[in-house]
């Protein structure tokens, strides 16, 4: 009997990638954080959700324009392997990268976290802050 499978490009990308498919044997899906990223007057805001993973496992660094956030979340070795009915929560290693507009100030970018949430300010450039201009009104248009 042949087997056909279907190729998916996104699955072919993430085992490129290592971001494929962990675990002992079992298909569990690679954990990807999910990031929200929203912008002021004065800064792109980043927020990660990153329950269960402690501060001193996360690295976060920009490097040519890019923000790279790499951590890991252990599983708990507390309790035994055999003790578990379900295990649903991803862990691991993961990776986000992101490019960074040219207006961000990459030397003065700050972390934060807090309750599972890192969140990151990445301040904009002086000279890319918008700035209002004065009109003036005069009575005949001079």
């Amino acid at each position: 009997m042949t087997t056909i499978s279907t190729f998916d490009p996104f699955r072919a990308f993430l085992a490129e990638t290592g971001l494929g498919e962990q675990g002992n044997g079992s298909s569990s899906a690679a954990w990807i954080p999910a990031v929200d990223i929203y912008e002021t007057e004065n800064e792109l805001v980043a927020k990660i959700d990153l329950p269960g993973v402690n501060q001193k496992d996360l690295d976060v660094r920009v490097e040519n324009n890019t923000l790279t956030i790499r951590g890991e979340r252990k599983f708990e070795s507390t309790v035994g392997e055999d003790n578990y009915v379900r295990v649903e929560r991803a862990y691991g290693t993961f990776s986000r990268s992101f490019s960074l507009p040219p207006r961000v100030n990459t030397e003065a970018i700050a972390a934060e976290y807090a309750a599972g949430v890192l969140t990151l300010r990445m301040p904009k450039r002086e000279e890319a802050k918008p700035k209002q201009i004065q009109v003036n009104v005069t009575a005949n248009g001079n």
